[in-house]
């Protein structure tokens, strides 16, 4: 029911959904995504892979300077409103992602890369946490940082202005208000323009910037180590991880208080807030993704205790599904659960996620049942309006197919990880553990028992749902049994 929705509502000429205002929904995305991998529908693909283009080609996307506004007044994306949010970019950095890894096309790992590029430059703070949002406007006018008049390019460019505001859709008249915002909407090619894009940007850099939110947000912070390290993996690219792991270390020593408990926001120094049911969800999501990247224990303790936690805190042992407030808030006279999925994803969708996947680690059985319960707790209304709730669809999917654990045991494990990282596996669980590992890895995980590699090699061991593989230091085995 929810594919059908979004084939109905899907734009077929400029990507995306609906008319205008239109947004980007990556979490529409990562539901098509999988619904492709689970049915074969080719057309999902194809309305994943339309709209991520569309969206790249338009003004919504910072050509410049990188990174994606929050979402376009027109049909087209052209007109972007500019402000650029933290979440949204962490979102759409794990819809490219997930898309580079379900078609191989190096243009969705070179978007991936981009975002990154603005993010670690423009919104990270010198201790690695992630700052909230930029606005719109500069010095009194939306978009003034962002927008080019011909005369301005063509002083900068010299004689490649005209071929670069051929490509870019820079003309005298303008296309904002008589200025111009870069786009490759009516661009036949995505042409290679790194050295113009640089002299640009320079110059740019000296005009007033937009106001930075400089807030720190626990949630947000979750989603953008979530997609740092998920991308650490698809992309081969150890230095996202790293980045990923100083944003944790700096939220995990700064926005708890001494009783363990989890805060919301920071700035300056100063710490406000308890956190709600979302920022432990965020933040736990992002914790796995960055066990699976680096196989620090650690990393997945402190994923588990969130978890303690957030059961504790937010979970109603009557009917099911977390508050989106805790025990300890101030009294409310009704305490709301959240489930639907718009520009971020609801604590209920992501927890549900992440019981299932830290039960499936863990063997603890007790999460899996709390997942089950939302599902109950859930059920009618996502069934009567599923579009409203793609990533909780995403939990169900995780539950109904036979869930994947790939364990690689060894050193020089590094080609395959390569093979393994490479491939679209939304149902996979990736554990990595050198053959002197730290022994608490196997107390938390108790599959590891036992497992060794063969013969000195690195050693792939694969199970799908309780039917195990032979294990195999073959690269290339290893390639056939993921495609089946």
């Amino acid at each position: 029911q929810a594919y059908a929705h979004f084939f109905r509502s899907f734009d077929a000429q400029y990507g995306g959904f609906g008319d205008a205002p239109k947004f980007p929904m990556p979490l529409n995305l990562l539901f098509l995504l999988r619904y492709w991998k689970l049915s074969g529908e080719k057309k999902a693909l194809e309305m994943v892979e339309k709209s991520l283009e569309g969206m790249y080609r338009g003004g919504i996307y910072d050509h410049i300077g990188f990174g994606f506004s929050r979402y376009s007044t027109d049909r087209y994306w052209l007109v972007p409103h500019f402000e650029k949010m933290l979440y949204d970019n962490a979102l759409l950095a794990l819809a490219y992602g997930e898309a580079f890894q379900a078609t191989g096309k190096a243009f969705y790992a070179k978007v991936v890369k981009e975002i990154f590029t603005y993010v670690l430059r423009d919104m990270t703070s010198p201790q690695g946490a992630f700052y909230t949002a930029e606005d719109a406007d500069s010095e009194g006018e939306e978009g003034k940082f962002y927008t080019w008049t011909r005369e301005e390019v063509q002083k900068l460019l010299g004689n490649r202005a005209e071929s670069f505001c051929r490509d870019y859709d820079i003309s005298f008249q303008g296309n904002f208000a008589g200025r111009n915002i870069p786009n490759l909407i009516a661009s036949e090619t995505i042409p290679d323009r790194e050295e113009e894009r640089k002299l640009l940007f320079s110059a740019r850099e000296k005009r007033t910037r937009p106001f930075r939110d400089d807030k720190i947000l626990t949630g947000w912070n979750g989603l953008m180590i979530a997609a740092l390290a998920f991308n650490a993996r698809a992309l081969g690219e150890p230095k996202y991880s790293l980045a990923a792991e100083k944003a944790v270390n700096f939220l995990l020593n700064n926005l708890r208080r001494e009783d363990g408990r989890l805060l919301a926001r920071y700035r300056e120094g100063e710490k406000a807030g308890l956190a709600l049911a979302e920022d432990y969800a965020y933040l736990i999501w992002g914790l796995l993704e960055l066990f699976q990247s680096t196989s620090q224990a650690p990393f997945l303790r402190e994923a588990l205790q969130l978890n303690t936690d957030l059961i504790k805190l937010f979970w109603d042992e009557e009917q099911g599904g977390l508050y989106q407030y805790g025990k300890d808030g101030e009294s409310l006279i009704t305490r709301p659960k959240e489930v639907y999925d718009g520009a971020l994803p609801s604590a209920n969708s992501v927890a549900a996620l992440n019981f299932l996947r830290l039960s499936h680690l863990t063997g603890k059985k007790d999460l899996e049942e709390k997942a089950l319960r939302q599902f109950t707790a859930f059920g009618g209304q996502i069934n009567a309006s599923p579009q409203g709730f793609p990533f909780f669809l995403a939990a169900v999917y995780w539950q109904r197919v036979p869930n994947l654990e790939i364990q690689v045991i060894g050193e020089d494990a590094g080609e395959m990880l390569r093979i393994i990282n490479s491939l679209y596996l939304p149902e996979a669980l990736l554990i990595t553990a050198a053959p002197a590992r730290d022994q608490s890895l196997n107390e938390l995980i108790p599959s590891l028992a036992g497992k060794n590699p063969f013969n000195d090699a690195a050693t792939v061991f694969i199970c799908r749902g309780s039917a195990c593989q032979a294990p195999t230091s073959d690269p290339k085995k290893v390639r056939e049994i993921l495609a089946e």
